[in-house]
């Protein structure tokens, strides 16, 4: 019978696995800090032996240009792990272009929370020559997938790792929505927005909504409206099999957007589809990493007393 490696217990797998060969580097392009940093994680990928390809938007941030270059939507297809140099919204846009190819994803923090990019920059070779050398945790993270439905046809279909929101736009009056689950009506919603998320998408927006804090192997999606003209429409956690529909009944400058990077306007009788994805995003991590020592450290919780 064939041995598999123990779970640590919060759903995520330890243990020796092949090393990685071919790394793809991306990096938070616009960052002022990025270079030393780039610098430092390239030279490191090549004296560990490995082939290095940068995404073509962070090439103008290395001191060399003696690298293999390719554009992130081609890159999955050429690498065996990406690593992303950057925070949280980094990671989150490179992981949707990265998700069809099945490519495990590092995140390297620049930032400043990052609940995702949680290996600290001064410690990435280390961390990193972990991971090289097959020490790592992998954790699956669902995805939500959504189709805007206008008049019988599709015209906006994309990806999101933290969530997907129906907002009332720049004009400031409250949107009018109505809120289906599984082709059952939950309700009629005057508010400033629907938040639908993911349990990696509980520690953002949601979060600041007063929706719970969800753990990432729980098989869940979140419901939570954003400043609701009634004050018992509270946050809703529904199976990860939920088909969820909302329906734009009004809101003049309405529009959706997914993980507050991308967005489409809406028009009235839009109605916006989402479910989970077919594929999730493979994130790895050191050995040892913790899901409740990140929440401890990012939401500055008490330690012992």
């Amino acid at each position: 019978m064939r041995a598999w490696p123990e779970a640590d217990g919060c759903g995520l797998i330890a243990g020796m696995r092949p090393a990685f060969h071919t790394v793809g580097v991306i990096g938070k392009y616009d960052s002022a800090h990025l270079t030393p940093s780039l610098d430092r994680l390239i030279a490191f990928l090549r004296a560990r032996g490995r082939q290095v390809v940068v995404d073509n938007r962070s090439i103008d941030a290395l001191s060399t240009s003696r690298v293999a270059v390719a554009a992130l939507e081609e890159l999955g297809a050429q690498v065996d792990l990406a690593v992303v140099l950057g925070g949280d919204g980094t990671l989150l846009s490179a992981a949707r272009r990265l998700v069809a190819h099945g490519v495990p994803v590092v995140g390297i923090n620049l930032g400043r929370l990052g609940f995702l990019t949680d290996i600290p920059a001064d410690s990435m070779e280390a961390m990193l020559g972990q991971i090289l050398d097959g020490h790592y945790q992998e954790e699956d993270r669902a995805l939500l997938q959504t189709v805007v439905v206008r008049g019988g046809n599709a015209v906006e279909e994309t990806l999101a790792v933290n969530d997907v929101v129906v907002s009332k736009g720049a004009r400031g009056s409250m949107v009018e929505i109505e809120v289906y689950v599984d082709g059952q009506f939950v309700y009629g919603l005057r508010a400033d927005g629907l938040i639908v998320a993911t349990p990696t998408g509980s520690t953002a927006y949601a979060l600041s909504c007063g929706g719970p804090i969800v753990h990432p192997s729980l098989p869940a999606l979140i419901l939570a409206p954003i400043c609701p003209h009634t004050l018992s429409n509270r946050p809703i956690v529904l199976s990860e099999r939920s088909r969820i529909e909302v329906v734009l009944v009004r809101g003049p400058s309405a529009n959706v957007n997914f993980d507050v990077q991308n967005s489409f306007d809406l028009q009235e009788d839009d109605r916006i589809v989402i479910q989970q994805a077919g594929r999730p995003v493979r994130l790895l991590h050191p050995h040892g990493h913790s899901h409740f020592a990140m929440l401890r450290e990012k939401l500055h919780w008490g330690a012992h007393l």
